[in-house]
């Protein structure tokens, strides 16, 4: 196989694949209603731009294509959860070739056990749609990684250096694997994901993402009482004007509020960038803060020709651990 390539989010999409809520530990009693409904409700809002697969478990995929609707197709794959951004392929370019990588999945660090079918999922989807799939041999996750489709990566150092991932890597072994994976030639590791992030820990897209080659958006705090204003603002410092693939500084813009909620006696956070950037659009989480329209506002204007809207469905999925980019998954367009 050839040195491969991991294009970025806000290339040209085939289509999005979500997956079907089915985890009742972490949707209890009506919150599994109601992370459905917010499931529904980002598939319908994606596919009026591009195509949308739901992946749901056999048992559940009869109520996912009612609740979905005639526009989304449901495919039926054996899952444990939700979270199809770090649970799916990743896909990269083989030449012209598009492939799905499969990555080890050990459910975020052994922690959401039973995790076999999530492990298999990847190659599940693979196999069921017909896109050829490539194993590797690395624990490693889709939500930990954001790139600008042209060398450069950034993730964060509490995820992929934690023990329970890959603890006899180095650092430097974990980017040499990582790199050769996706066709990456620089890494940017930033310190820390956010303070609250304990089921993945840490993952970058809850902090980070690309809006073009040598543009990267941060999620800052404005709040000094919070452990993510010292956190988020160390990121900002080591990513500001570090080189990226082709020796170029990268400028950081910050969305400078994290909203928190509380939720069924947890408090959560409900961060701006795990957002999701496809054909044409940009979907963003919200929460019904006092800044949503604002910090919205900001993000559209860094993605120029793109309908950047919000979806206030960010407090159900933080309560389950994630937000909006976690249960999404690009597919590119070869």
């Amino acid at each position: 196989m050839a040195r491969l390539r991991m294009p970025a989010e806000f290339d040209p999409h085939e289509g999005t694949v979500i997956a079907w809520p089915c985890r009742d530990e972490i949707y209890p009693g009506a919150l599994m209603d109601e992370a459905r409904d917010a499931h529904a409700q980002l598939a319908q809002a994606i596919a009026r731009f591009e195509p949308v697969w739901m992946v749901a478990d056999p048992a559940d995929a009869a109520g996912a294509a009612d609740r979905c609707g005639e526009a989304i197709t449901v495919v039926e794959v054996p899952i444990d959860d939700s979270w199809f951004r770090d649970t799916g392929p990743i896909y990269v370019f083989d030449g012209a070739d598009r492939v799905a990588l499969d990555f080890t999945f050990n459910g975020w660090g052994e922690k959401f056990d039973p995790w076999d079918r999530d492990a298999a999922a990847a190659a599940g989807w693979a196999r069921a749609v017909g896109h050829p799939v490539h194993q590797i041999p690395l624990v490693f996750e889709g939500g930990s990684i954001t790139v600008d489709g042209m060398g450069t990566a950034v993730t964060t150092t509490q995820c992929l250096l934690h023990p329970n991932r890959n603890p006899g890597l180095t650092q430097t072994e974990i980017e040499d694997e990582v790199c050769d994976a996706l066709g990456l030639d620089a890494v940017v590791w930033l310190p820390h994901g956010l303070a609250l992030d304990g089921d993945t820990d840490g993952h970058v897209d809850n902090v980070a993402a690309f809006t073009r080659p040598g543009t990267l958006l941060l999620q800052g705090c404005d709040d000094r009482d919070e452990d993510d204003w010292v956190r988020l603002d160390v990121n900002r410092r080591v990513a500001d004007g570090h080189p990226d693939a082709h020796g170029e500084r990268i400028e950081t813009v910050v969305v400078p509020v994290l909203p928190f909620v509380e939720r069924d006696g947890a408090r959560v956070a409900v961060p701006y960038l795990n957002l999701y950037v496809g054909n044409g659009f940009v979907v963003v989480p919200t929460c019904g803060h006092a800044a949503d329209d604002e910090m919205v506002s900001l993000i559209a204007e860094q993605f120029p020709g793109r309908e950047t809207f919000a979806l206030e469905i960010g407090s159900i999925l933080a309560l389950g651990g994630g937000g909006i980019h976690c249960i999404t998954q690009q597919i590119p367009a070869t």
